[in-house]
């Protein structure tokens, strides 16, 4: 499968699955928009990398959680590549506690990143992508959306709304041929698991099946599976990278 001659986004794209998803859709020949909310030097490493797989890659800093914002990203990208072909919605953060103590400002952070910020994604290339009529829309869930997670209420939540997002969007879009998909990990050798102690990271693979943490490429694949041109027919699915967790 190659990717040659298509556009991407991905949010979040600066580090961990992010990095790992745009490094992916590079290496198959997609130039690539690195959005990012904060770290510039670490988006700016992420472009460079796509840079040496011989794309084209620019770094866009925009919060996903204002929609004027994520409007004038896609326009930006479409005015440095010429069209968007395919959106990642990767963006994602997390304010993990158990739901008596979550506040109801780290309730609505969690849901405005996560899930109203794919939303905006979405509406924003919408109508560019029906006119062109192709489009490949990614919204990455997770498996806490399909399980839910203890001390982790409104990421599940958040997590759990992109897989209504998703189907609702595929049956409005497929007519145009744009597929709209969702890709759901598992744990992932990532910053974000990096720092759990030893005997916590011991607990957590014992609810895994294959008894160890996925790594950033395993998901970057699955989204590239399904940017692909060769899966036209596969809409509103998801496609868990967990090791069998959610068996």
């Amino acid at each position: 499968m190659s990717l040659q001659g298509r556009n991407a986004l991905v949010t979040g794209g600066s580090r961990g699955i992010g990095r790992a998803i745009c490094l992916e859709l590079a290496r198959q020949g997609a130039n690539v928009a690195v959005n990012y909310a904060g770290n510039a030097q670490a988006a700016e490493e992420t472009a460079a990398a796509c840079r040496e797989l011989g794309v084209q890659a620019v770094t866009i800093r925009a919060d996903v959680a204002d929609a004027a914002a994520c409007e004038a990203m896609v326009k930006e990208v479409i005015s440095s590549f010429g069209s968007l072909h395919i959106l990642v919605n990767n963006a994602g953060i997390t304010r993990d506690n158990l739901a008596l103590s979550i506040s109801e400002a780290d309730f609505d952070a969690v849901l405005d990143t996560n899930l109203k910020g794919a939303f905006c994604c979405c509406k924003a290339a919408y109508r560019p992508m029906m006119r062109q009529r192709y489009g490949r829309i990614i919204n990455m869930s997770s498996v806490v959306g399909l399980r839910g997670n203890a001390g982790q209420a409104n990421y599940s939540a958040s997590k759990a709304g992109l897989i209504g997002l998703t189907k609702s969007l595929a049956k409005e879009l497929a007519a145009r041929k744009v597929t709209v998909n969702a890709v759901a990990p598992g744990f992932i050798d990532t910053d974000m698991t990096a720092v759990l102690p030893e005997a916590a990271k011991e607990a957590l693979l014992k609810t895994i099946p294959m008894a160890r943490l996925g790594q950033p490429e395993d998901v970057a694949r699955a989204v590239a599976f399904f940017a692909a041109d060769e899966t036209a027919y596969v809409t509103g699915q998801v496609l868990c990278v967990d090791g069998g967790m959610a068996v």
